[in-house]
């Protein structure tokens, strides 16, 4: 028997691989909690997206954090390890039974990274803004790469010739 797959020339193979991985990690967490988290489970654990990026001079993780007030995030840097720690709290001004769906997660997260040791760990800045979370983490003077200009041609220095004296 043969199988007609249908062909989209436009798709990714990535996205199908995408969708499968973000079925897995769901199921696997759900068999993952305990029995004190079953709460926590109702209302829906929130884990906030990362980016992680570097460049020259400073490595920046960027979270989302919508919803989240200020003063409810903690981040912390203790021996290369980065945490950050917050809570989406859920509005009780409205009752449950009134809502007709509730997709938003709610809850508190922890997102912790171990920082390469180029990362000055004395030098962090978080900034907070539109509830976009930035940390920027300075890296160590010697992690830097250094700039060596080459000279080529007739501005290098002349190595000396030694001449060679054979003994007759």
């Amino acid at each position: 028997m043969t199988t007609l797959t249908r062909f989209v020339p436009f798709r990714s193979p990535l996205a199908d691989v995408t969708v499968l991985q973000n079925r897995l990690n769901s199921i696997f967490s759900d068999f993952a909690r305990t029995e004190g988290e079953q709460e926590s489970l109702a209302m829906g654990n929130f884990v906030p997206p990362v980016d992680v990026y570097e460049d020259a001079h400073r490595l920046v993780l960027t979270l989302e954090v919508p919803g989240i007030k200020q003063e409810d995030l903690d981040v912390r840097v203790e021996n290369q390890t980065l945490t950050v720690k917050g809570e989406r709290k859920f509005e009780k001004d409205q009752k449950e039974e009134n809502f007709h769906r509730i997709e938003r997660r709610y809850g508190t997260f922890t997102r912790t990274f171990t920082l390469p040791q180029t990362v000055d760990t004395g030098a962090v800045r978080a900034s907070y803004d539109a509830g976009v979370l930035s940390i920027a983490l300075a890296k160590k003077e010697a992690a830097k790469p250094k700039q060596v200009k080459v000279e080529i041609g007739a501005g290098a220095p002349q190595a000396k010739q030694v001449e060679a004296k054979t003994a007759a």
